[in-house]
C-alpha cells in the first residue's frame, strides 16, 4: 500500500477536479478521446449497512456500462480509463439502484459487495477496510486509523 493510504498526515488533494479538467482539455486537443472523460462524482453506499463506502467519478460511458451490467463500473481519473471496481482486488459490487441529485451534477449508487469486502486496502488482519478508515482530529488535523 502507498504512504498516502497508510499515513496519519492529512494530505487532501483539492486540485483533483482541476487536474481532471486539464486531462479532458489535453485529450480533446490531441483528438484521442475514446470515451469522453468529462466526469461527475459518485457517492457509493452499501445497501445493507447504509455506510458511504467510497466517492469516485463516472463519465457517461462508465455510467451506461454500470447500468447495463448492474455492476459498479466507474471512471478512473488517475488512470484515465474505465474502472471495473474490484477487477484487481476482487472486491466487486452489484449495482442495485442509482439516484441523481437536484442539480444533476452527482450520483448516488446503492451497491452490495459481492464477497463482503469494500476497499483495496487491508487492515493488519488482512481484511478489506471501509474506504473511510481514518478519522480527522478537528484540532490537530491529524488522522487516526480506526480499522488497523
Amino acid at each position: 500500500m502507498s504512504q498516502l493510504e497508510e499515513s496519519l498526515e492529512l494530505a487532501l488533494d483539492f486540485t483533483k477536479l482541476e487536474k481532471v479538467g486539464r486531462q479532458v482539455a489535453d485529450t480533446r486537443a490531441a483528438g484521442t478521446a475514446a470515451c469522453d472523460p468529462g466526469v461527475i462524482p459518485v457517492a457509493v453506499q452499501n445497501a445493507d449497512t447504509k455506510e458511504v463506502i467510497l466517492v469516485a467519478y463516472t463519465n457517461e460511458f462508465a455510467m451506461k456500462e454500470s447500468f447495463k451490467k448492474k455492476k459498479l463500473i466507474l471512471w478512473s481519473t488517475s488512470r484515465n480509463k474505465l474502472w471495473f471496481k474490484g477487477e484487481t482486488s476482487g472486491e466487486t459490487f452489484d449495482l442495485l439502484e442509482a439516484y441523481v441529485n437536484c442539480e444533476q451534477n452527482s450520483l448516488l449508487y446503492i451497491v452490495r459487495p459481492c464477497r463482503g469486502g469494500i476497499c483495496h486496502t487491508k487492515n493488519k488482519a488482512g481484511a478489506p477496510r471501509n474506504c473511510y478508515y481514518r478519522k480527522i482530529d478537528f484540532e490537530t488535523l491529524k488522522l487516526t486509523n480506526i480499522d488497523e
